[in-house]
């Protein structure tokens, strides 16, 4: 490459400026909305139990994952999965180019931000009057009514209409803002983040508090926290704990692999994955209480009968919540201004650290592949995110934002990605190196079972979800890309089409370096022998045997028992071939040899097996239980086991942030010792 970031790459200040701005790429505006809506919506306090595991079975081991390839590779997404073999560069441009799409829309949501922190700083000059001010009933209409009818302009369907010209304003700062951001490289951002990721955890710790004083404010808390085991029995509750745990920390866009890329090269990486984790939960949770607080104190304004109706539609769910629950909430305050001002000042660099994230890992993978001036690159990136934002803008453009985000951030998006991601590290490279190396630099060490985990265990947690969605959404009564009446659902079709289009551009891209003339590399298996080839054809043809019976039942099912034969049969079967390609990728990637490209795709059809079967049942489930309401009864107080699961919370937040800080202590004597480690890929 003309200019290849290797040779001269920047470095983060320090391990907490890294640490801080990963955070802050995890920790978003939807950590306001989405976490609070779903915890509620299956099962209250019990949705946490799927959640934590969720974020230990995939969350953790994912950050770990994506953090030891950028810093192994100590090159952006793109790059960093070519160093394994130039087929799998797509893969980082797949999640590149998602990321890209949500950089569109992301800054329009930013762009609200300060409209409404323009509002509170003219309060604050006008005697403390807000334009969305009101108390009881009236305040909360009123406060529907200012973001939904006067700010946004809101259309019932997708038509565009006109540009809602107060909304562009606010969008050019917005990415004003981000380009100086990214302006100066990472060495800026690891000081910005110091002050923009812990002023929004200390104002969603005040709104909290005063939440709680809000009369009504039990009520919102005891839908939020009190158990309703019998969720747990719903497959769609664990369905949507394991992918709120992998959207939430943004996992698959390139982020985490870019920014660990700049990290020095004896920084650690196991115990800042487990930190960021943790500090993503956490800050989730409290997002949880003041969101429910105020929404029961809200409830209780609005003098409904029924609490349960009383909370779920005192607002809407979305981003809503920010801007009309905690705007409603901040009016009650005294000096209301002040605090409307300093709460979305929060939001506003809560939201900058995520969005420059995202465009900083566009850029560097640009730069990376191309070798032009990153000023360059940062300001056509920043000018098209601009240009293709207008549409967001417009009086149909949160209809629009909604649906593009449901795609990309969904099962459509990036769990097929992560999916993706898992097959090619764990099956198609080779993954002990990633983890010799990640314990070589980290606080503690991780076993052999994290390669099990990431080579088995995510991939068919991911590919269940996958599969799931993809019967859910095709055997649905209204339709999904065309309604029962024959119409097309212009909608769907456009979301399809985006996650459609993106591989085929990220395609492109990756065939674009021959073009350019850049380095051709054919891994790390170029100059290995093969061994296994006899047990890897076995294996695939193991693994392929009852897909023909399982696809002819799936499309012209003659009868319930033998559709149960032949989902029994893909198991079975994806069990054998799975373990006998797992067993010999063991017994033949050695420092001389590698196995047979045979075992390694036995594995990936087994896994497609396994997951097929399992989405399979779980939709034959889903369809018994779905039907049954969110929450049961009618609840007016926290119960005993609320404050049991509370404790818990803090508890594992607590204890887990308390022993990771203690390793990082303990292990900084030795990293300050000049003890040295290899660079190399040979050599781990």
């Amino acid at each position: 490459m003309a200019q290849s970031l290797q040779s001269d790459r920047e470095s983060w200040g320090t391990r907490g400026g890294f640490v801080l701005a990963a955070v802050g790429s995890a920790v978003g505006l939807g950590n306001l909305w989405a976490f609070p809506y779903k915890l509620y919506g299956y099962g209250g306090g019990a949705f946490l139990i799927p959640y934590i595991i969720a974020m230990l079975l995939i969350g953790i081991p994912l950050l770990i994952l994506e953090t030891s390839l950028g810093h192994y590779t100590q090159s952006a997404a793109p790059e960093a999965f070519r160093r394994g073999h130039k087929r799998f560069e797509i893969v980082g441009w797949w999640g590149i180019l998602l990321g890209f799409v949500i950089v569109t829309y992301y800054p329009v949501i930013l762009a609200y931000c300060f409209s409404f922190l323009g509002y509170s700083i003219s309060g604050i000059f006008n005697g403390g009057e807000l334009p969305w001010s009101g108390e009881g009933l009236e305040g909360v209409e009123k406060a529907k009514r200012f973001f939904f009818d006067e700010y946004l302009g809101r259309s019932s369907g997708y038509a565009l209409g006109s540009i809602r010209w107060n909304i562009v304003g606010p969008l050019l700062v917005a990415w004003c803002t981000m380009y100086l951001c990214v302006c100066r490289g990472v060495k800026l951002v690891g000081k910005i983040v110091w002050f923009t990721v812990p002023l929004p955890w200390l104002m969603l710790f005040i709104l909290a508090v005063r939440g709680l004083t809000l009369e009504g404010s039990m009520q919102g808390l005891a839908y939020y926290l009190d158990p309703v085991w019998s969720q747990l029995a719903r497959p769609a509750t664990w369905r949507y704990a394991f992918g709120q745990v992998f959207f939430s920390l943004s996992l698959a866009f390139g982020v985490m692999i870019t920014y660990a890329s700049f990290l020095h090269r004896k920084s650690d990486i196991n115990n800042n994955a487990c930190i960021i984790g943790l500090a993503d939960f956490a800050t989730s949770f409290v997002a949880g209480l003041a969101v429910f607080a105020t929404l029961g104190a809200m409830a209780f304004a609005t003098q409904q009968a029924n609490a349960a109706v009383g909370v779920e539609k005192v607002v809407e769910k979305g981003p809503s919540l920010a801007f009309v629950a905690f705007p409603y909430a901040l009016a009650q305050l005294p000096y209301a201004a002040y605090f409307s001002f300093i709460f979305f000042f929060a939001l506003v660099t809560l939201g900058v650290d995520s969005a420059f994230s995202i465009t900083e890992s566009v850029v560097a993978s640009i730069v990376d592949k191309t070798g032009w001036p990153r000023w360059a690159v940062l300001v056509v990136v920043s000018a098209t995110g601009l240009v293709f934002g207008v549409v967001f803008v417009t009086e149909g453009g949160i209809n629009w934002l909604e649906v593009v985000d449901g795609f990309v951030n969904g099962t459509w998006g990036i769990a097929f990605l992560g999916l993706l991601e898992c097959v090619v590290l764990g099956w198609l490279w080779r993954i002990e190196n990633l983890r010799r190396h990640a314990n070589s630099r980290s606080d503690f060490k991780i076993g052999k079972w994290w390669d099990y985990l990431v080579r088995l265990v995510i991939p068919v947690v991911l590919g269940t979800l996958f599969f799931w969605q993809l019967f859910d959404d095709f055997q649905s009564k209204e339709g999904f890309l065309r309604a029962a009446d024959g119409d097309w659902i212009f909608s769907n079709c456009v979301g399809m089409g985006i996650v459609i289009v993106v591989p085929v551009v990220a395609i492109i891209f990756s065939l674009a370096r021959s073009v350019w003339g850049g380095e051709d590399r054919q891994g790390e298996f170029q100059y290995l022998s093969v061994g296994g080839r006899a047990g890897g054809l076995t294996a695939l043809v193991i693994s392929f045997l009852p897909q023909p019976l399982a696809l002819w039942c799936l499309f012209d099912s003659t009868g319930t028992v033998l559709e149960h034969i032949s989902y029994a049969l893909l198991l079975m079967c994806g069990l054998a071939g799975v373990f006998l390609a797992a067993f010999l990728l063991d017994r033949h990637n050695t420092s001389t040899t590698q196995v047979s490209w045979f075992a390694r795709w036995a594995g990936i059809v087994a896994i497609a097996d396994i997951s097929a079967a399992a989405a399979s049942w779980l939709d034959k489930m889903g369809g018994q239980v779905d039907e049954q309401s969110g929450q049961a009864g009618i609840v007016h107080e926290l119960s005993g086991i609320s404050y049991i699961i509370l404790a818990v919370v803090v508890l594992i937040v607590v204890a887990g942030l308390g022993w990771c800080f203690y390793r990082a202590l303990l292990a900084a004597g030795a990293f300050e010792s000049g003890i040295q480690h290899s660079d190399e890929i040979g050599d781990e």
